[in-house]
């Protein structure tokens, strides 16, 4: 008879960053510039690899796949999250909640097995220079970045499902700026061990499997660069790995930390840090990371705004 006199929720609310009231249009403009950054910055790489021939290489197709995924990553949480700064409501129905988790694992699953691949792609670069046109082919780039969407695809699959079987009678207020599945299990009106555990296995497939497969390609990468006998040839092969994992450690070991504890050890407060900095901030710094140090996008950039061809009229 309990069971029958229980009520579902129909929708969530989600609390978001619990501060001064006064603080929230700061808060709304440093995130509203934020994200415009975020979709100025991997929009324009996107566009200057579509546009130049000179980046139709499998290391800028990679990064121009990296650069859409980065925008439908934060498209999916940060306009919510700025509506909610923005008004007193502050609800998300129960099908928009599972919508929003289910796009945002695929898309953060596929962007961590991406970055395997760009390992992978950074290895024969180095390691095998004379034959990288042939390996890297145009076929086999599409073939990794299919493998990585399908991944994305099946591991979100389960941890929505795992997530969302369970039943949420009350409350329904959740502790983020967004439905993410450690924030929603909290919720569950019923034993959450299983999803624990089974979090911390998808978690080897999602996040340790490509994290340990970087680490071993990049052993070797170094033990390759170290053979090299010139010291300039030594730092250009450094330097071409340097903004590479410099965006898997932003990325990466945060989100390990957030879906590899059980969520009895959680705190809701660093969650939502955790959270913001691999969902957004990382997707902000990765142009920059990309851009400023590499002198390919700064010319194409020039050559499709047309400065180059004035410099030299200029000239």
């Amino acid at each position: 008879m309990q069971k029958l006199n229980q009520s579902f929720v129909s929708e969530f609310i989600l609390l978001g960053f619990s501060l001064d009231p006064r603080t929230t249009p700061l808060l709304f403009s440093i995130f509203l510039m934020i994200y415009l950054l975020i979709i100025l910055g991997n929009g324009l790489i996107t566009i200057l690899i579509c546009l130049d021939s000179h980046l139709h290489t499998p290391m800028y197709f990679f990064i121009g796949i990296l650069s859409m995924l980065d925008l439908g990553y934060t498209t999916t949480t940060v306009p919510q999250m700025l509506a909610h700064l923005a008004s007193q409501e502050k609800t998300i129905s129960f099908s928009s909640c599972v919508a929003q988790m289910y796009i945002f694992l695929v898309l953060g699953v596929s962007e961590s097995w991406l970055f395997a691949m760009m390992s992978i792609d950074r290895y024969v670069a180095i390691c095998h220079p004379l034959r990288y046109k042939v390996i890297m082919s145009p076929r086999l780039c599409g073939v990794m970045v299919i493998f990585c969407g399908l991944w994305g695809v099946i591991s979100a699959l389960i941890y929505t499902v795992f997530a969302m079987r369970l039943p949420y009678c009350g409350p329904n207020k959740i502790n983020h700026f967004f439905c993410e599945v450690p924030a929603v299990l909290k919720l569950a009106c019923a034993d959450t061990s299983l999803n624990d555990r089974v979090d911390f296995i998808l978690g080897f497939s999602v996040i340790l499997i490509p994290l340990s497969l970087i680490l071993i390609i990049y052993v070797n990468i170094f033990i390759a660069i170290l053979k090299i006998h010139s010291a300039q040839g030594r730092l250009k092969a450094f330097s071409t790995c340097a903004s590479h994992i410099t965006v898997v450690t932003m990325f990466c070991v945060p989100a390990m930390v957030m879906y590899m504890k059980p969520g009895s050890k959680a705190s809701p407060e660093e969650d939502k840090k955790l959270a913001l900095f691999y969902n957004v901030i990382s997707a902000f710094l990765n142009p920059i990371i990309y851009s400023l140090r590499n002198k390919d996008v700064k010319r194409a950039f020039l050559k499709v705004t047309g400065w180059v061809r004035s410099q030299n009229e200029f000239a």
